[in-house]
């Protein structure tokens, strides 16, 4: 059984953990080792942080009530009127499993119920996992890419999706 709800206070070494394992296998291989392991690091350390500023949804999904999956959204940083993901990670343990589909719909339900008729994200241009993902769940690339400087190593090239809002 799949389940989402808004992430709590004390959901910060959970979300860690799941952004730590699923960036580790993403970036990690485009990354010098020693950058991919500090990397792992940071990611493992600052959801505290990031719960306790509150701003931006965050929900959390679990299979079979472990935690697998999270996302963070609201409004764009860049594109006015428009909602954006900016954070989407899935524990490798429960790729195949259902569990990110299940997240992101909660997630367009969300983004819906806050008005937005757009939402849009960033992903690595690399990532084929990533971009097939999104594309089999109605998004599409904008043709904007850039580099991000996860000042962690050089830059890794993004490209930019979006898609309507369902329902709206």
């Amino acid at each position: 059984m799949i389940t989402v709800h808004p992430a709590e206070p004390g959901d910060g070494n959970v979300l860690g953990e799941i952004h730590a394992v699923s960036w580790g296998v993403s970036h990690g291989p485009f990354c010098a080792p020693e950058v991919a392991a500090a990397g792992v690091e940071e990611r493992r350390g600052k959801w505290h942080g990031v719960l306790a500023e509150g701003g931006d949804t965050i929900l959390l999904a679990r299979l079979n009530e472990r935690a697998g999956a999270f996302a963070r959204f609201g409004a764009s940083t860049s594109r006015p009127g428009v909602a954006e993901i900016h954070t989407f990670f899935a524990h490798p343990d429960v790729w195949g499993s259902g569990v990110a589909m299940v997240l992101l719909t909660a997630v367009l339900e969300r983004v819906r119920d806050a008005g937005y008729d757009e939402v849009h994200l960033w992903t690595l241009r690399d990532s084929a996992q990533a971009r097939r993902f999104y594309a089999k769940n109605g998004f599409v690339e904008t043709g904007r890419t850039h580099d991000h400087d996860f000042a962690e190593g050089p830059p890794l090239a993004l490209v930019e999706l979006e898609r309507a809002v369902p329902g709206r």
